[in-house]
């Protein structure tokens, strides 16, 4: 038996579908990565899969590249003649789905792990973009068997554009989180906030900064952190904006790593002011190791967090109730703590990454072999 994971971005493939990968793999499966270029090829095969590079663009709009990706899906498909199909993120949900039907594939499964830049947004590229991307969804899960989504709403929106039919439709807890690997550690001494996030507008970069400022006037002493990477695309916030910010001493700014414990073991709060999530790995990752959460009531957000519990919910693109709410924070830190160790039983119990690699394997069809 066989299983073809196909992924927009090598990084994504590991940390997210590691445990899944593993699992499978336990299972008897061989287990094919996808994915766009050679970039940490080594840490995919360490999974024990085994890689084949197929290149893709996950933000580019050119239609020939991506008839081009899809060619080569089916001519892989074709070849390797897998049992089952798995494609995440909008491309290769659309291309794998669309490809694994044409090649014959017994059991086609497409995760939506978020809206995504055309369904938050609202330029007039973002609207095109919707368009056509609507279209296109709507003809890939046709061909697929199974949609899985990780928060109903999203799952409502996808069957009231009427882009999948609901039978089809499943919802689990997002990627999971490896409570063991991301195991609760001490608070700091010092107050200190952290964002985990592309430098992007819909991940609510810019009232993360606004909210620092804010905090930083009234405390100076706190420190805020912000981690991910500064991309030249759509929806990004370039790194001349973001440079005054660190010069100022309103952040600490880190590039991409593959070891974020180090970093939230740094921090007392987790931040993520995001417009619209699947569900958002980050805040698990942070509550699995005891860290109170502040992000907003948006979808896919608003399922991680119980608030006033485990954390706060605030409004999308409201940097004022964002700044108001660390500062509360940190007039009350015996909350903080309270806060995280409440986050860390309740990601347990909701969000183990076995209880829903579980629920996942059910639905890739993943038999156990003899």
């Amino acid at each position: 038996m066989k299983l073809i994971l196909v992924s927009p971005k090598n990084r994504t493939a590991y940390n997210f579908r590691g445990d899944l990968v593993r699992e499978i793999i336990d299972r008897g499966y061989e287990v094919v990565v996808t994915g766009p270029n050679r970039d940490h090829v080594d840490k995919i095969e360490a999974l024990g899969a085994r890689f084949v590079e197929i290149p893709m663009n996950k933000n580019g709009v050119d239609p020939f590249a991506d008839l081009r990706y899809r060619k080569a899906l089916c001519e892989l498909f074709r070849k390797e003649k897998p049992d089952v199909v798995f494609g995440y993120t909008s491309k290769p949900v659309i291309y794998g789905s669309i490809a694994a039907k044409k090649a014959g594939v017994p059991h086609i499964a497409a995760m939506v792990t978020g809206a995504g830049y055309a369904f938050t947004a609202q330029t007039a590229k973002a609207k095109v973009i919707r368009v056509i991307q609507s279209v296109l969804y709507k003809r890939a899960f046709r061909c697929a068997d199974v949609a899985i989504f990780q928060n109903d709403d999203d799952r409502a929106q996808f069957v009231g554009l009427h882009l999948v039919d609901d039978p089809k439709c499943r919802v689990v807890n997002g990627s999971g989180v490896n409570t063991e690997k991301f195991a609760v550690a001490p608070l700091p001494e010092k107050p200190t906030f952290f964002m985990l996030s592309r430098v992007m507008y819909s991940k609510g970069i810019r009232e993360y900064l606004a909210a620092c400022r804010r905090v930083k006037q009234k405390y100076p002493d706190v420190r805020c952190m912000l981690l991910g990477a500064c991309e030249n695309i759509q929806d990004s916030l370039s790194w001349e904006d973001l440079r005054p910010y660190i010069d100022d001493g309103i952040i600490e700014y880190f590039g991409e790593t593959d070891d974020v414990t180090a970093y939230y073991k740094q921090c007392s709060v987790f931040v993520l002011p995001s417009y619209r999530e699947g569900t958002p790995r980050t805040v698990l990752e942070a509550m699995s190791m005891g860290r109170a959460v502040i992000t907003t009531d948006a979808p896919g957000c608003r399922e991680t967090v119980v608030d006033g519990e485990t954390g706060f919910l605030v409004p999308v693109q409201d940097a004022e109730a964002l700044a108001e709410r660390m500062c509360r924070l940190l007039e009350t830190p015996e909350q903080i703590e309270k806060m995280g160790q409440a986050g860390a039983a309740y990601c347990r119990q909701k969000f183990d990454v076995r209880k829903v690699n579980a629920a996942m394997r059910r639905y890739l069809n993943i038999k156990e072999q003899a």
